[in-house]
């Protein structure tokens, strides 16, 4: 088997993938498009940017992992990214991986404490970052304990990423790597304490996209990706950058914030096929359609995770736009979606059945599996399912138990297969970051704006009941998720 390849086997479900073993994921991601004939397709779509190919974005993943190389950043080393949605992000999340560094996306919207604690915790050797942040990353280098060797923008003047780039070479070998070696780190959310790095291998990000984007929501080739969540997020990381990759489709990158009209705008004029927002954001856009109408032709299937979606909103947005909404539920920890509806299988208010290629169980305090219909704490597992937490063993050994991962989130199951998500277990929970957007109404001179942040599952409404939409399923009567008695969702 040649090294740095991965083979599918769809014959299967989920589909068999077995990995070279000499594999570093940047090859599968990357390089391998130049073979396949994808050379000169456009890839990165930046909203008011330039327009990135697969042969420009290789090149310039070989020049960042030579950029990082050149400062004598080596392998295992980590380097912390506080990036824009940009085609900078592609090109050092990948140039990293490629050379044996361990990229760590870090939430862009967080304060200079938090950034603090995770240069602190992290020992990481650089940190690089967009001008447009460096108003708290800057003071979070400055108060570091014990600050990394390299730091600086990505653009700008003096030496910055861009001019590394420049200078570097534009060949680079792949470093030696295993499937289920350490690859890239994504900091959970830190609503229960501080927040813990998640460390991924290198196989996740193939798992994930097969299993998911490419098996359960059918990405294709000639599909256009565009998603509301930022790439930092677990859940914008597949979205806008993985999947795309994964099937040689494109991707639109919005480096500002996801408003009702900045995201109807971008729909409009650059005409993705697959959107990909949470339940916040779906609701302040049909709120806005109530006064404008908006062209949303080109999508042929839309996305929900972060919080439960109300049945209602996924009926409305059908009416809306004409198209449905997937809801399903993920976490920072496994990657990305374990759990979904589908487009042939959509049972609105629920969070779908189970990923092809992972397990579920749900639990009681005992550990004991709850029957049908009964709520519990929800246990997935899944080879995309994060190997440990970064120096933090008693979180690691409380939430990686026995090869399944708690999610911290009750759920029951009905007689049909279907997910319901209950709400955060009482118990301790496990950070969550999968998209995990907030929106926050604000008033400036009388006219509203949304502002969209961290938003923690346990902040999610109950999804409400309503009619059935089309390609749906009816809710059936089911047991309360506080009470264990039937009754029916009000």
């Amino acid at each position: 088997m040649r090294d740095h390849t991965v083979t599918v086997d769809r014959s299967t479900t989920p589909a068999t993938l077995t990995f070279a073993p000499n594999f570093n994921v940047a090859v599968s991601f990357i390089d391998r498009h130049l073979e396949e004939g994808r050379a000169g397709k456009v890839v990165i779509r930046p909203v008011g940017g330039t327009a990135v190919t697969y042969a420009e974005l290789a090149e310039n993943v070989n020049r960042a992992g030579n950029a990082l190389k050149g400062l004598g950043i080596g392998q295992g080393d980590r380097v912390l990214m506080m990036v824009k949605d940009s085609p900078a992000f592609y090109s050092l999340f990948w140039g990293a991986i490629k050379a044996g560094v361990v990229p760590v996306p870090i939430n862009t919207l967080l304060r200079a404490k938090d950034y603090q604690f995770m240069i602190e915790d992290s020992g990481c050797a650089g940190c690089i970052y967009s001008p447009e942040f460096a108003a708290e990353v800057e003071p979070a280098l400055e108060a570091a304990s014990r600050k990394p060797d390299h730091t600086f923008r990505t653009e700008g003047d003096g030496q910055t990423l861009t001019s590394l780039m420049a200078d570097a070479d534009q060949a680079l070998d792949a470093a030696p790597a295993k499937s289920d070696d350490d690859c890239f780190w994504l900091y959970s959310s830190g609503t229960t304490g501080t927040p813990k790095g998640a460390v991924h291998l290198h196989r996740d990000m193939v798992v994930t996209s097969e299993h998911y984007g490419a098996a359960t929501l059918g990405l294709r080739e000639d599909d256009v990706c565009f998603s509301a969540a930022k790439l930092f997020f677990a859940y914008g990381l597949g979205n806008g950058m993985t999947f795309p990759l994964w099937v040689g489709a494109s991707a639109i990158l919005l480096p500002g914030p996801p408003t009702p009209d900045s995201t109807f705008t971008t729909i409009e004029t650059e005409k993705p096929t697959i959107f990909f927002g949470v339940p916040t954001l779906y609701a302040a856009q049909l709120k806005a359609l109530e006064t404008e109408e908006r062209d949303l032709t080109s999508l042929r299937a839309c996305v929900s995770a972060g919080e439960a979606l109300p049945a209602d909103i996924y009926r409305r947005w059908q009416e809306k736009a004409g198209t449905q909404i997937l809801d399903g539920i993920g976490s920072t920890e496994a990657l990305h979606i374990f759990i979904s509806n589908t487009l042939d299988d959509t049972n609105p208010g629920t969070s779908g059945r189970i990923v092809p290629g992972y397990e579920a169980r749900i639990i009681d305090e005992a550990g004991a599996d709850v029957a049908a219909g009964d709520s519990g704490r929800l246990m997935i597992k899944g080879l995309s399912t994060a190997k440990y937490y970064w120096n933090n063993p008693e979180k690691t050994a409380s939430t990686m138990v026995d090869g399944w991962l708690d999610t911290g989130d009750t759920y029951i199951q009905d007689e049909d297969g279907y997910y319901h998500y209950c709400g955060r277990h009482l118990h301790p929970g496990r950070g969550r970051l999968l998209s995990l957007l907030r929106a926050q109404r604000r008033h400036d001179e009388g006219r509203r704006h949304l502002v969209f942040a961290l938003r923690d599952r346990s902040q999610a409404d109950r999804a409400s009941e309503g009619p059935r939409g089309g390609g749906g399923r009816p809710r059936r009567r089911r047991r309360s998720c506080q009470t264990g008695s039937l009754c029916c969702s009000q």
